[in-house]
């Protein structure tokens, strides 16, 4: 049988069977490339998420989850090839950025509650989360190009050198000074725009947290109710409160791309040259973490059921950190 169809075409039934099933072999693939690129953006974003949340919560890494997360490499590389590589660079970075800001700003009133409420679950969720990422870490120092990296004793003292600087810097100035008050002026902003260098240069140091220099300096929370207010007011309409943070926030903003734009030169310059030393003290700010959070964490007047759904967090953790950096 034959059918007739626009321009004089004829096709056989055998011929539109045809057709028809490569159209619609084409929409599947279409269909499946979209649904892998989602769950890909989406995997993303959650690993955006806890690097956010890691960078609000006082004593944790950002820089450590993105090890962790597998992702620290990449991270750089885009940090420090923007200009160059604009489009693929943003492409990487965007779901990413999209999960900090959730994890930073929509999550940290959550945070703020589970760390007064669930110290010790919090702080070993996190530490799951730290020490899940070592395998991957651990590969990098061995090398990754078929050729294994020797490890000697140079790699081993700057592992134990910067294991033990992590632990001293919390030890002697884990506490927080006298608290500043965010005001509007020149000197302020100049103040603010400095300040957020130094945490953001923090921030992307694994082992070292940007939220406890800031906490160092009087200035976390500060920062943190000023973003608080900023979102409330910016919800409620309240646009002379928003302009007025405008004038600590935008400051701090820009001071902190700025310090993440230089960290992160010197870091792949570092791993360029160094490659094999660099992993080797990024493994002792990394492992040297976990001890961190928990000199940060109170342990007084635990239960068993506290210990209990802490180790369950503790694996939880491990096991997000583990599937991630897949």
């Amino acid at each position: 049988m034959k059918i007739n169809f626009l321009y004089g075409e004829v096709c056989s039934q055998k011929q539109i069977a045809c057709g028809i099933a490569h159209y619609m072999r084409i929409q599947v693939c279409r269909y499946w490339k979209g649904m892998v690129l989602c769950m890909d953006f989406i995997k993303k974003a959650l690993k955006g998420i806890i690097i956010g949340l890691a960078n609000a919560v006082p004593g944790v890494s950002g820089g450590t989850m993105m090890v962790s997360m597998g992702i620290y490499d990449d991270i750089i590389f885009c940090i420090t090839h923007i200009f160059k590589q604009l489009k693929k660079s943003i492409g990487i970075l965007f779901p990413y950025i999209v999960g900090m800001v959730v994890g930073i700003v929509g999550l940290a009133y959550a945070i703020g509650y589970l760390q007064e409420h669930h110290p010790l679950q919090t702080s070993l969720t996190f530490i799951g989360l730290i020490l899940g990422g070592i395998p991957i870490l651990w590969k990098r120092i061995r090398g990754t190009d078929g050729k294994k990296n020797a490890l000697g004793i140079p790699q081993f003292f700057v592992f134990f050198l910067f294991f033990a600087m992590i632990l001293l810097i919390q030890y002697y100035g884990g506490s927080a000074t006298g608290e500043v008050k965010l005001t509007v002026g020149i000197l302020p902003m100049i103040m603010i725009f400095f300040v957020g260098i130094i945490a953001s240069a923090t921030m992307v140091i694994p082992g070292v947290s940007g939220s406890m220099i800031l906490m160092i300096m009087g200035y976390y929370y500060p920062i943190i109710n000023a973003i608080k207010s900023f979102v409330d007011s910016a919800v409620h309409g309240d646009w002379d409160t928003v302009l007025t943070l405008c004038a600590s926030l935008v400051p701090f903003g820009v001071g902190v791309v700025l310090g993440i734009f230089l960290i992160a030169k010197l870091i792949e310059f570092l791993l360029n040259r160094f490659e094999s030393l660099t992993y080797c003290a990024i493994m002792g700010l990394v492992v040297a973490s976990p001890v961190v959070v928990l000199m940060g964490t109170p342990l007084g007047g635990l239960g068993a059921a506290s210990v209990v759904t802490g180790i369950v967090c503790f694996l939880a953790g491990g096991l997000i950190a583990l599937k991630l950096g897949d």
